[in-house]
């Protein structure tokens, strides 16, 4: 008895012709390789290659973008333990695994920072900082955030002067951050505990110029009389 013939998803279809390209060009040379010049086949192979690259990574930034879908809910919620490790006998995979599996895409870059920012609010500085310092998507909100998790990493262990610096990068980074008031306003207090009034001032001035109705500068106002 004849069965019904499943129909194939648009990606099932797709993923089947890039197969199937793949073959058919692999056969071809292979058959003619005598008279077809090595430099000719070598440009095709790179072709192919960085064809099939694109794809794959494509898909696998969705998948990424998938899984961080689901495990958001749990990071929304406060369950930062849970988003970290994942949810057993579920398919919710945690921040952990999504940067393991696809910490090399965008999506995977992005789980980066919330993996970072779970670890930072549990007390688990060191393991945030790693992930803050490995970011490297092209999100600038989530770079300036990369950069302001370091610099509390740092004004935590006393080290002002850096932790200035990588507040003051953070704002620095796009100027659509609605962020950025905050950045120069922990420069500028991290500044003057490490005795440097004068950036401290340098920053203040910024932050007065470009954000003069922000929360941030009003609550700048005591730092900066104790500067004057």
């Amino acid at each position: 008895m004849l069965t019904k013939k499943k129909k194939l998803s648009k990606k099932e279809i797709k993923e089947d012709k890039l197969v199937s390209f793949y073959y058919k060009a692999y056969k071809y040379f292979d058959e003619n390789k005598s008279r077809v010049s090595i430099y000719a086949i070598s440009a095709v192979v790179i072709v192919a290659l960085a064809v099939f690259y694109v794809y794959h990574k494509k898909q696998q930034n969705q998948a990424a973008g998938d899984q961080l879908a689901k495990v958001m809910p749990l990071y929304d919620a406060g369950a930062y333990l849970e988003a970290i490790e994942g949810q057993a006998g579920t398919n919710v995979l945690g921040l952990k695994k999504i940067v393991e599996d696809y910490g090399s895409t965008e999506n995977g870059e992005t789980a980066k920072i919330f993996l970072a920012n779970s670890y930072n609010t549990l007390g688990k500085t060191d393991e945030a900082l790693k992930y803050y310092e490995d970011y490297d998507g092209s999100i600038n909100m989530y770079q300036a955030s990369a950069y302001a998790g370091e610099a509390g990493y740092y004004a935590d262990k006393g080290q002002y002067d850096k932790a200035a610096e990588l507040y003051r990068k953070a704002a620095k980074v796009t100027n659509s951050d609605v962020l950025n008031p905050d950045y120069l306003l922990h420069a500028g207090i991290n500044y003057i505990n490490a005795g440097k009034n004068d950036q401290a001032k340098e920053v203040f001035d910024i932050l007065k110029k470009d954000y003069n109705t922000s929360m941030a500068y009003r609550q700048a106002y005591p730092y900066l009389a104790q500067i004057n």
